[in-house]
């Protein structure tokens, strides 16, 4: 329910919903001219609709700057109002009479967690939740939920999302992986300083601002290996594109646990060195604005997430590894 102050619902009347629309568009993009192009109206349409809901309200809800606006503090405030009313009503308008959960989610993920963790599980969940539609969307950039239509987020990072709600999924651990045939032609097997011979592959964009190196460099400063590091390298800017080059011998890669274990498992993949011992401050986390009620097809969309890390955890525990 659209919960406004009494001093402002008294100043609203059925002419300015219309302009609280426009607002909730314009301040989501912070952009009159975009919000012109959603709304099928001038840029100058835009601007009124706020001056009059503004007039209206009595206070100030944009900085006009020379090519861009900001909200105001009481723009921020009743913003959050507006999108967790919207969010409300469009929970209950998508629930059947049934009851039944329905309605889309738009996820956002990085591209490597999608393509080894998450994509092979989501036949269950499409079996357990048939009128719910998923909409699957990948990069490695964070997503702007302002902008963009994306309802939740799974990201590999350090668990700082300013001004969003997170919750950490499931933790990550690391260490280097190689096809069995790399590491007896480089004669690696319990014998790390033979790395120095070797071809390292590297995930480029790790995490946010991470270096090329950054991961590899995690696990040889845990292992006082940093001078057996090889200088000959490969990059990609996808983890599981240098552990697919790892699968074809192409060199040795750092392995995400939660990522590799099932490679592993196949025999695909060995760890010449050592378990995935190796903790750093990056884990997997569900990311999502601050809601005052999340729709009930998120909630159980985020509960089937967990269930899975669960599962994840308890097979990553049991399963050898194969050395």
């Amino acid at each position: 329910m659209l919960n406004l102050p009494p001093r402002i619902s008294s100043r609203l009347n059925s002419s300015q919903f219309a302009n609280l629309h426009t607002f909730l568009v314009a301040a989501r993009h912070l952009s009159f001219a975009r919000a012109a192009q959603e709304l099928c109206l001038t840029a100058s349409a835009v601007s009124h609709r706020i001056s009059r809901l503004e007039t209206a309200l009595n206070m100030k809800l944009f900085q006009r700057l020379t090519r861009q606006v900001s909200l105001t503090d009481e723009g921020e405030r009743i913003f959050e109002i507006l999108q967790n009313a919207m969010g409300e009503l469009s929970e209950a308008l998508e629930q059947s009479s049934q009851a039944e959960v329905a309605g889309s989610i738009a996820l956002y993920v990085r591209p490597s967690v999608a393509q080894c963790w998450l994509v092979p599980r989501l036949a269950d969940f499409v079996e357990r939740y048939p009128l719910v539609s998923l909409d699957l969307r990948v990069g490695n950039d964070n997503v702007d939920f302002r902008t963009r239509k994306i309802d939740l987020a799974l990201y590999y990072a350090n668990g700082e999302f300013p001004g969003l709600t997170s919750h950490r999924l499931m933790q990550e651990r690391l260490a280097p992986v190689c096809s069995p045939q790399y590491a007896k032609r480089h004669g690696l097997l319990q014998s790390p300083e033979n790395l120095r011979h070797c071809t390292t592959l590297h995930d480029s964009l790790a995490w946010d601002h991470a270096a090329f190196d950054a991961e590899w460099r995690l696990w040889a400063e845990q292992h006082n290996m940093l001078q057996a590091l090889p200088k000959r390298t490969l990059t990609f800017d996808r983890s599981d594109l240098s552990v697919t080059a790892a699968i074809n011998h192409a060199g040795i890669a750092i392995g995400r646990q939660q990522l590799v274990q099932t490679r592993v498992n196949r025999g695909e993949l060995i760890l010449p060195f050592a378990d995935f011992s190796v903790c750093g401050h990056y884990d997997y986390y569900l990311v999502h604005p601050p809601l005052s009620t999340l729709p009930k097809r998120l909630l159980v969309f985020m509960n089937w997430l967990k269930e899975c890390a669960l599962q994840s955890s308890s097979v990553d525990q049991r399963d050898p590894v194969i050395n």
